[in-house]
């Protein structure tokens, strides 16, 4: 079953909110989360690595080989707040490797190429 898109004007509010506050519902949080990784599955899109924000949500994304069984050759893991920062441009992905805030997995698993997700899309 196919999950619903996130309207950009609802998804954009919501990473706003998330990005600017304190005190975020987990509704908005999750909203976020999955809005910023629905703009990536579409801005890179393919089947080779695996994006995983626990508990809110993974996409599949980059072009190559196709992962159809069991754990993926290629993940990449990572909070919440950590995953707002990555794809909106306020950390690195060297720092937050670096910083053992993302694990990643695999010879794919590089997501510099494709961070920050947006700029326009969240009306920044």
């Amino acid at each position: 079953m196919a999950r619903a898109r996130i309207d950009s004007g609802i998804g954009a509010a919501a990473v706003r909110t998330a990005v600017a506050g304190t005190d975020v519902s987990r509704d908005t949080l999750a909203t976020a989360v999955r809005y910023l990784l629905q703009e990536l599955s579409e801005q890179a899109e393919g089947n080779t690595v695996e994006v995983r924000v626990p508990p809110f949500g993974a996409v599949q994304c980059i072009e190559g080989p196709r992962h159809t069984r069991g754990t993926p050759p290629n993940v990449v893991e990572t909070d919440a707040a950590t995953w707002l920062a990555l794809a909106t441009g306020s950390l690195g992905w060297a720092d937050a490797l670096a910083a053992g805030k993302v694990h990643a997995s695999g010879q794919r698993a590089d997501l510099s190429d494709y961070l920050p997700v947006t700029a326009a899309t969240i009306g920044t």
